[in-house]
């Protein structure tokens, strides 16, 4: 795919790794429709990017973890600059940890880092099958590949995650529909970086990827993602490290489960001073 010219929407954009990937995608001259809850620092980043380019950004605040969330942002997204070329799931949640989260905390998770994909995806493919032509990726993690030390509700989601967007692949892919899949392990945002750390008797999951190898900067990543959309390839593995997790994980299991009980042993009593 094509940045130039091209129309690109980007959900959780108003900061982390959305706002790199849509000062990365708008430097390609990409026109952009951007999404976040915020409505503050959406605007911050829209003035920006037009600023730079007059009538090359707009934006709309949106819930994208309900259905119609994801159903006016596409409206308004096509009434502002036509057809979607590129429609990027980055937004998402990093909540609860054990067993006993409070419901809301699975529910809100399955919602936003799953079923906006869907939904989304269930909005974008018929204009797109008519077409011929159209791009899905999603950010999802590299806890959808291996697994989160802590956070149940975050790792089952993004495995859901990492899965759909293979499914798309395999049943769109010879109908002219792209799919790829960031799957990122720790990046520089807010979501690795909390300001105020609650392990609930499991590790913060900042902790554990600053333990499992480098701390990206959001543009790193915004670039390996235009690079890896460019090529047209299904993952994005932005950290080479996981690499080297995931044969080990596929090929060697029990090894695997048994380093992971390791690590979180050892970042539980790096947590709570034992």
């Amino acid at each position: 795919m094509k940045l130039p010219s091209s129309h690109i929407v980007v959900t959780g954009a108003a900061g982390g790794i959305g706002k790199a990937l849509a000062r990365r995608f708008h430097a390609g001259g990409a026109r952009l429709t951007l999404t976040d809850r915020d409505e503050a620092p959406l605007t911050e980043v829209c003035a920006e990017l037009n600023a730079l380019r007059p009538d090359s950004a707009v934006f709309f605040v949106a819930d994208i973890g309900t259905q119609q969330g994801n159903l006016d942002l596409i409206a308004f997204a096509r009434q502002s600059f036509g057809p979607i070329d590129l429609f990027f799931a980055n937004a998402g949640v990093g909540l609860g940890d054990d067993l006993l989260s409070e419901p809301a905390a699975w529910e809100n998770s399955f919602n936003i880092n799953v079923h906006a994909h869907r939904w989304a995806a269930e909005a974008l493919m018929p204009q797109w099958l008519e077409l011929g032509s159209g791009y899905f990726c999603s950010t999802a993690s590299a806890a959808g590949l291996l697994a989160q030390i802590g956070s149940g509700p975050y790792s089952v989601t993004k495995h859901a995650a990492v899965a759909f967007a293979e499914w798309l692949s395999i049943t769109y892919h010879d109908r002219g529909i792209r799919v790829s899949c960031l799957c990122p392990q720790g990046v520089n945002t807010n979501m690795l970086n909390p300001p105020v750390a609650d392990t609930g008797g499991f590790a913060n999951a900042g902790d554990v990827v600053k333990m499992a190898g480098a701390v990206l900067e959001p543009e790193d990543v915004a670039e390996e993602v235009v690079q890896a959309i460019q090529e047209e390839r299904f993952l994005i593995l932005p950290h080479d490290e996981v690499v080297t997790y995931m044969t080990t994980r596929a090929t060697q299991h029990e090894r695997w489960l048994r380093g992971m009980r390791r690590l979180q042993s050892r970042v539980f009593k790096t947590a709570t001073g034992q």
